[in-house]
């Protein structure tokens, strides 16, 4: 059956495209993809995926992942980073609370694009962390943008979300975009060797409320609760 595409807010060109059943091994998702198209010459679409699980139309204090893309480890498995592991933790826990949704965005490496991203990596590796690393390339710390997570938010017509996030500039964000964040779900998984530093760095130098420090050998993820 077709359905019509759907404008949500049209300055930006947001649209709806599909939907079908998605079965994950953490329970039957609903897989909605999105089509954002940025204004102006030479305009860059890209599709993004809600995740939802549940029922979250017209819903307060939704749990809310949104799930900035990562292909070096979601699908290739590096341990640079912690992304496939907060992925992994944020479809389980709005499993288990019954509904919810992670909102999934095609911006790789906090917006810089994968070249610009294993660039950093390489000045990574010699000895740059990955806020310098950026900066040495003239790259912004962070060039993420969440308007088409507020758009999907809209198309759903959430009231209210419980973000989960370690980072209160996307807090910031969202409210700026006109999305009411009832609160604040952390998300901190243990970090392996490769990852600590970077771990660290995002605490110290980008004001992630992670801990100070966090035990390798742990084997859970540390669940918080609502700020």
């Amino acid at each position: 059956m077709h359905v019509p595409e759907r404008v949500i807010r049209p300055q930006v060109q947001t649209r709806w495209l599909a939907s079908a059943e998605l079965p994950t091994r953490f329970g039957l998702f609903t897989t909605h993809v999105f089509l954002t198209t940025e204004p102006g010459d030479g305009a860059c679409a890209k599709e993004h995926v809600a995740l939802v699980f549940g029922d979250v139309r017209g819903h307060e204090a939704v749990p809310i992942r949104i799930h900035s893309e990562c292909m070096t480890s979601e699908v290739f498995g590096s341990l640079k980073c912690d992304c496939k592991e907060q992925l992994d933790h944020a479809m389980a826990e709005v499993a288990r609370r019954g509904a919810g949704a992670v909102l999934y965005l095609r911006q790789e490496g906090r917006g810089i694009g994968l070249a610009n991203k294993i660039r950093a990596y390489e000045l990574q590796s010699q000895g740059h962390d990955t806020v310098d690393a950026n900066r040495l390339l003239g790259l912004p710390d962070d060039a993420r943008e969440y308007n088409a997570a507020a758009h999907m938010l809209e198309h759903f017509d959430v009231k209210s979300v419980l973000l989960m996030t370690n980072n209160p500039a996307k807090v910031d964000a969202l409210s700026a975009l006109g999305v009411t964040v009832a609160g604040r779900l952390p998300v901190v998984v243990p970090p392996n060797p490769f990852s600590r530093h970077y771990l660290e760095t995002k605490r110290a130098r980008m004001a992630h409320e992670l801990p100070v420090r966090c035990d390798p050998s742990e084997s859970t993820i540390t669940h918080g609760e609502a700020e």
